[in-house]
């Protein structure tokens, strides 16, 4: 691949800002899940149709209706034109199950913002190992108080108000996408190995040029509660069920989609 077809997609940018996206609303799963089961996913350019003219989500208003346009574009990107939101669909109109839907929407989230990538790696895996571990408020605002001190100095910037709505809104998130449980009390719930959220990850990292001896621990398979030491063996098992193919003896690794 050469430099010039590299993908710039924001989940993976090491360099990339923490945006308070989620400040205003959550992932908008179910709003975003109406559309493409609506006939948004047979004609991906259709989708702005459905939200403005048709108001399929029933909003009052037709500025409440462009809102929310901007909000799940902003979220989901809703190009056909973008390769990730491309092989999204292509994924999409694969699966069958609702649960795997969820994660593979939330993957799709997951890459196209640093922040939900950044909280999910660092903050949310931990719980993900020890099941039932209760997920907080307070304690997620804690972590975006240490980034805004550390690795990411803009997130000092977010009022509190902004920190709390971001910290409540990402939660309701994990919880609608299979993360987590609980209405108000939320506990980490870590999913199955499920085939279409692996394979547009991986799609992500061979389009943003990391080797395969790189992708085989790479840390953002996390969002799905995969430890860089068990990436390997996740896709051994979809290579023995046929979702991937995927091969490695030694440093010789061999991977397609």
């Amino acid at each position: 691949m050469s430099s010039k077809s590299k993908i710039s997609i924001p989940g993976l940018d090491s360099h990339g800002r923490c945006l308070a996206r989620l400040s205003s609303r959550s992932g908008l799963l179910t709003d975003f899940r109406r559309v493409l089961e609506n006939g948004g996913s047979e004609i991906p350019a259709e989708i702005r149709r459905l939200v403005m003219e048709e108001n399929l989500l029933a909003r009052a208003t037709t500025s409440a209706r462009s809102k929310l346009y901007k909000e799940l574009k902003g979220r989901y990107l809703l190009d056909p034109a973008v390769p990730l939101f491309s092989a999204f669909m292509d994924e999409w109109k694969r699966v069958t199950i609702s649960e795997e839907k969820n994660l593979l929407a939330f993957v799709l989230l997951a890459l196209n913002d640093r922040t939900v990538m950044l909280t999910s790696c660092e903050w949310l895996f931990p719980h993900l190992r020890k099941a039932g571990s209760d997920l907080r408020v307070g304690d997620l605002e804690t972590f975006f108080a240490s980034l805004g001190k550390t690795s990411h100095p803009e997130v000092s910037k977010w009022t509190e108000s902004t920190l709390k709505r971001v910290a409540q809104h990402y939660l309701a998130t994990v919880r609608d996408c299979g993360l987590a449980q609980g209405a108000i009390s939320k506990r980490a719930h870590r999913p199955a190995l499920y085939a279409a959220p692996v394979r547009l990850l991986l799609h992500a990292l061979q389009s943003t040029r990391f080797s395969p001896a790189e992708i085989v621990v790479h840390e953002s398979f996390k969002i799905l509660g995969i430890a860089p030491g068990e990436v390997s063996s996740a896709l051994s098992e979809l290579n023995r069920q046929g979702a991937i193919s995927f091969r490695q003896q030694a440093d010789v690794i061999e991977l397609t989609l």
